[in-house]
């Protein structure tokens, strides 16, 4: 028997191993005044850094030597084109008009979005028809994992490159650089984002100041450049370059990395802030940075080799890079922190095995450090930026994660709007299908280049579905094998009336997946030592399909006679579940528990695949060695080491 894994709240093939992490958190749905302002500042550091610090790279990429496309003046006012409306089309108008409603209680992301899809099905709605939203989820969520290991590779790698700008002799350092700082940025995450948090939004600030100080200027001095405001230098460029001008959007897409951040970082500040940010300084900053770029073009096509850092004057270049740098790790450290959220809803939804979660902050909710999901990331980092070298060759692996996770969540969307909110299906498809079509030319564009590159988040998320698909499958396998061996608790109770066992002084604790029958391992304790406490609670950890329980909601307490009692807790999949607040709030309701007489009972599976389970042999040793290397369930609810009891059950796959 291990920790509690089912869910009484969730469909049955969503059951969760348990909640995931974070102190509940509130933001006003309708923040004003100073408050609005802190929110909107705090949001500039952790929403916007990775889509912030794209005119480093999407522009130089649109013209890169790969594309051979020459800076005249249609071209740039093509490419330029296409960078604004896509601005426009997808951040604006899909994510921060349309997407950004589909929140789960406040929260977003992708994970969430699937939760959102899952409870609402109609009767009659079999889980076969679900199977496939789920895999689109999950394998969502594994390229997202690539968009974490992928972001601060592209992000240093593109502000490092402005050492060739300030002077060419130090071209064979950005690598080397490039990888002390990210060595530096995964070394201290440790210490958590509470303290330097507060200085991501002024940085970014400044950035976005900067950015658009520099446009401006450039501007000034060709103001022509306001011509690519007109749709149809898009749509010429495409007329004259057919399929290769296809490939061209591979590299605009650069343009719109980190859109996905607006909805999975909304629930730490709400929508308004989030909204305002963008319209009020987001975006336009970006705007007059691109039309910034494009002038200079115009002027000098020879700046083609690095437009951004060329739009400062040389004494300002090096001060420019260092704000680059800095700028590039606060969007380095927003997918990070995304990739630890990722990594406990996983977990919540019985995807993932248990880690350590560490939380940071006792203010701030979603505040977490997972070392283990850290340093897999910080390995895969350096592994990118030692076998990529440049952002150029990087661009094409960074696209398709970006855009196939757009994708998903477009399908997802409508699925959202058409189960929960019962749009008429005209109206959900025709704006879906809209979406979708711009999703799908930017997945297609950067599909041609999967041997570019573009096949290793592919690798990386095939190989991140396998095991999320395979623990899923394999704590189902068990469960099956557990809940065969137990029994009902009316029976149980009535044999014990009979049989009257010894009862011995103190509470004992049975952690149970099951929220019906008695857990194998009280059956265990009881046939190997022949005695019950006087007070027995058979407890259950309940993920709900909400991403926070209040503590009001958090237990439940049903009496079922002879000294037995059943609890449930119930936490949100953004939750840690905490068994020593659960016992604190049992004894709020009257039931008494004294810590120093209170045992904790937990089941050990020793697992073996020699059983005739309808699964692959490989599938059931990789579950086995994923299963041995998840953290304990003492450690992880939080349960006191030294009252902590382990009977073992061997089952066989």
């Amino acid at each position: 028997m291990t920790a509690p894994q089912a869910s009484a709240a969730l469909p049955s093939d969503l059951t969760p191993d348990a909640a995931a992490t974070a102190p509940l958190h509130q933001h006003d749905e309708f923040p004003t005044g100073k408050r609005l302002a802190v929110l909107t500042l705090t949001a500039l550091g952790v929403v916007y850094g990775d889509i912030g610090t794209s005119p480093l790279y999407a522009l130089k990429e649109c013209f890169g030597p790969h594309h051979n496309i020459a800076p005249t003046p249609e071209h740039v006012y093509g490419v330029l084109s296409m960078i604004v409306w896509s601005l426009f089309l997808v951040v604006t108008v899909k994510y921060i008009t349309f997407i950004m409603r589909a929140d789960n209680r406040g929260e977003g992301g992708i994970l969430a979005l699937l939760a959102l899809v899952l409870p609402s099905r109609k009767v009659g709605t079999s889980a076969r028809r679900l199977t496939p939203l789920i895999a689109l989820g999950l394998i969502g969520a594994a390229l997202l994992y690539g968009d974490g290991v992928i972001t601060p590779a592209m992000s240093v790698l593109g502000a490092m490159e402005g050492l060739i700008v300030v002077n060419p002799v130090m071209a064979q350092a950005v690598v080397p650089l490039t990888v002390a700082i990210i060595v530096l940025l995964f070394a201290v995450q440790r210490f958590g984002t509470d303290l330097v948090g507060k200085f991501f939004g002024p940085v970014m600030l400044v950035w976005f100041a900067t950015i658009a100080v520099l446009g401006i200027a450039e501007m000034r001095l060709a103001p022509q450049v306001f011509h690519a405001l007109n749709p149809w230098y898009a749509v010429t460029f495409f007329r004259e370059y057919g399929l290769h001008g296809i490939t061209i959007l591979g590299s605009v897409v650069l343009a719109v990395t980190g859109a996905e951040a607006l909805y999975a970082d909304m629930g730490h500040f709400g929508k308004r802030p989030i909204r305002l940010a963008w319209l009020a300084l987001v975006f336009p900053a970006l705007l007059l940075n691109y039309f910034g770029q494009g002038a200079l073009l115009l002027r000098d096509p020879a700046a083609v080799a690095n437009p951004f850092y060329l739009l400062a004057p040389r004494a300002l270049q090096l001060p420019l890079l260092v704000l680059a740098t800095m700028a590039a790790v606060v969007a380095s450290q927003a997918l990070i922190s995304g990739a630890f959220s990722l990594a406990q809803q996983t977990i919540a939804l019985g995807f993932s095995p248990r880690f350590e979660i560490r939380h940071t902050s006792a203010r701030e909710a979603g505040q977490i450090y997972i070392p283990e999901v850290n340093w897999l990331l910080g390995i895969g980092t350096v592994l990118i930026v030692l076998g990529f070298k440049n952002s150029s060759a990087l661009g094409a692996a960074y696209g398709i994660a970006v855009t196939g996770t757009m994708a998903i969540t477009t399908i997802l969307f409508l699925q959202v709007a058409l189960r929960r909110w019962e749009w008429p299906a005209w109206q959900a498809y025709a704006l879906a299908g809209g979406f979708l079509a711009i999703d799908v030319a930017f997945l297609g564009a950067n599909v041609l280049k999967i041997h570019d590159g573009g096949w290793v988040p592919l690798a990386l998320a095939l190989a991140l579905f396998a095991l999320m698909a395979t623990w899923k499958r394999g704590r189902v396998l068990v469960q099956e094998v557990l809940g065969r061996s137990t029994l009902p608790v009316d029976l149980f109770i009535e044999d014990i009336k009979g049989r009257k066992p010894m009862r011995v002084p103190g509470t004992a604790v049975f952690m149970t997946s099951n929220t019906d029958g008695v857990p194998p391992v009280l059956l265990h304790h009881l046939k190997h030592n022949k005695v019950l406490h006087q007070q027995v609670i058979l407890l259950s950890i309940v993920a709900t399909e909400e991403p926070q329980v209040p503590p009001s909601d958090r237990v439940e307490v049903e009496e079922l006679g002879q000294g037995f009692y059943r609890i449930l807790a119930s936490y949100g999949f953004m939750q840690t579940p905490d068994v020593r607040e659960v016992m604190q709030a049992v004894q709020a309701r009257g039931l008494l528990c004294k810590a120093s007489d209170t045992s904790f009972y937990l089941g050990r599976e020793l697992l073996l695949p020699t059983g005739n389970s309808a699964i692959a042999w490989w599938r059931k040793r990789l579950f086995i060695v994923m299963a041995r290397n998840a953290r304990s369930a003492a450690s992880f609810f939080n349960i006191p080491s030294n009252r902590v009891v382990e009977l073992g059950t061997q089952i066989e796959l």
